[in-house]
């Protein structure tokens, strides 16, 4: 008699089991913030081939699919992969190579830290990147005596953090051929007394570093590899790769298709004519982890170095406005043949005319409302009688929250009280078009994209200051700022139907954090932890 009873009992299970579809991974006891138009939350869901195949209750997905491989959250939440909307891949696995000059507090610490760092790296080119003279005690630019002194028989090239100025010394400039002659637009070598003083500015940073050696293939996969370790960390699954040569794309792609580069990349190729007939001719690049349909084109320098381009004076510089890194017929004459082969453009514009002279020009081509999704990189100085340049011709401005937090400090002394109220005005440009995309701009910035959503809604610093916010008023809420992270990240890519969002058929890329940052305080969003980052269902990493 047990044995009938056991015999229907197992044909029963058997049966149930049978009529279950399939799943490579099941993910259930969870908060999973689905960032869907409704922002639902689920408890769990399943993922075959890659990509999401249900999502619902924890009863529901159990009694409708299988899995050998279930993955309990233990209650954490879980996010979409994180997308960073403006940043530098290649160019942040570059700086993993070169010496870390961050949080230097004076240039005598930049020449310790270089000392040292050259003891374990002794031939080549002496790298280094990182360094703000904002956070020194004395704010004045450095000048190269002591570094060609240290270093006469060694070019060294130091970028500034936000890439738009360096310092060298002279074996670097005798390297490039280098005279206090040299002509230039768009750019700046300064002098001193008659004398080079080796702080280059905008375009004439590229007058040096155009002639550090390329990085051989060895080394270029280490680069690509090692930043893409950290990335995986930082719960980030796709990154917008901005201003890229075409021959790192050419290598990226060849590394994907060996599966030693996992991670998802969207590329905007460098305003250069080699690049233009590059992708004119090939055509735009798609793949599952490829994505190169945009140019990105630089209008102007950085605030920090003075080189963005104002329309009035700088308040603490009043002989300076900065300055256009090219002509303006270059941006329309670009403009028109990004247009006329139907690809996107993404434009850098820090100061406020810079943004103008952009928005003027965009709005000329694209003639209204559109779904061509030109951006403006950064947008971070606006005036107020052109915030609705972006609304009228459907520009997207993408921003990254923490040059606020960055900026804050010395911001108004460079701009003015008045001024002021334009800059890194996020909810001023959230409502332009309804949705924004959300960046860190790395390695100016810390990868880390929970830094972005707290710079973005909190608009403090780690310590609480200053208390309240920083212009508070243009702070993001959480939901905007997670959706800036993810979906509004993948809309402005052109990939809002593939990835953004934890939905039927979509990537099943995903993070597990060990706590909920939209529910958090502050303080515990800036402790928050990466448990598991998944991509394509693949965990490709877990904190240990």
């Amino acid at each position: 008699m047990k044995s009938i009873f056991y015999a229907l009992l197992f044909a029963t299970f058997f049966s149930s089991c049978s009529q279950k579809e399939q799943a490579d991974i099941i993910v259930y006891n969870a908060k999973v913030y689905t960032v869907n138009d409704q922002f639902d939350t689920v408890e769990a869901f399943a993922v075959k081939n890659g990509k999401i195949l249900d999502l619902g209750s924890i009863q529901d997905i159990q009694a409708r699919y299988t899995s050998k491989n279930e993955v309990d959250a233990d209650g954490k939440t879980i996010y979409p992969g994180f997308i960073d909307a403006h940043a530098h891949f290649f160019g942040y696995g570059q700086s993993l190579q070169a010496a870390d000059l961050r949080d230097t507090k004076s240039w005598k610490e930049i020449l310790q830290r270089l000392t040292e760092f050259a003891k374990t790296h002794p031939d080549g080119w002496l790298i280094g990147n990182g360094w703000d003279q904002n956070d020194w005690e004395n704010k004045a630019f450095p000048t190269n005596e002591e570094l060609s002194k240290l270093f006469p028989n060694r070019p060294v090239f130091l970028n500034r953090v936000d890439g738009h100025a360096a310092i060298v010394n002279q074996k670097a400039f005798n390297e490039a051929g280098i005279t206090q002659e040299q002509k230039l637009t768009g750019g700046d070598m300064l002098t001193e007394k008659g004398k080079l003083t080796g702080v280059l500015i905008d375009n004439a940073v590229a007058l040096v570093e155009s002639k550090i050696p390329v990085p051989d293939a060895s080394l270029a996969e280490k680069i690509l590899t090692d930043a893409q370790t950290n990335c995986f960390a930082a719960g980030l699954t796709t990154i917008d790769d901005c201003g890229l040569p075409y021959q790192t794309v050419d290598l990226m792609e060849k590394l994907q298709q060996k599966n030693k580069l996992k991670m998802r990349l969207y590329v905007m190729l460098a305003d250069a004519p080699q690049n233009y007939d590059y992708l004119f001719k090939r055509g735009a690049i798609k793949t599952d982890r490829l994505n190169v349909r945009a140019f990105k084109v630089y209008a102007d320098g950085a605030l920090g170095s003075r080189g963005a381009c104002l329309l009035h004076a700088y308040t603490d510089m009043p002989a300076k406005t900065g300055f256009l890194l090219s002509d303006q017929k270059h941006f329309e004459e670009v403009a028109e043949k990004i247009a006329a082969k139907g690809f996107q453009m993404c434009t850098h514009a820090i100061g406020d005319s810079a943004n103008r002279v952009i928005l003027k020009i965009y709005n000329k081509i694209l003639k209204g409302k559109n779904d061509k999704r030109w951006r403006i990189e950064h947008a971070q100085i606006v005036n107020q009688n052109d915030f609705n340049l972006f609304g009228s011709a459907s520009i997207v401005p993408s921003v990254q929250p923490t040059h606020a937090t960055s900026d804050m400090y010395w911001a108004k002394q460079r701009l003015g009280a008045t001024r002021i109220k334009g800059a890194y005005a996020y909810q001023q440009l959230l409502k332009q078009n309804g949705w924004i995309p959300l960046g860190t701009d790395f390695p100016v910035e810390n990868i880390n994209p929970l830094l972005t959503f707290y710079a973005a809604t909190v608009r403090e610093d780690a310590k609480g200051f200053p208390k309240g916010g920083f212009q508070i008023e243009n702070a993001l809420t959480p939901e905007e700022a997670l959706r800036g992270m993810t979906i509004w990240a993948a809309k402005a890519n052109f990939e809002e139907q593939e990835k953004g969002s934890l939905e039927k058929g979509k990537f099943a890329d995903f993070v597990i954090l060990d706590q909920d940052i939209l529910k958090s305080s502050p303080q515990n969003i800036l402790k928050t932890k990466v448990l598991k980052t998944y991509l394509n269902g693949e965990k490709v990493y877990e904190a240990k």
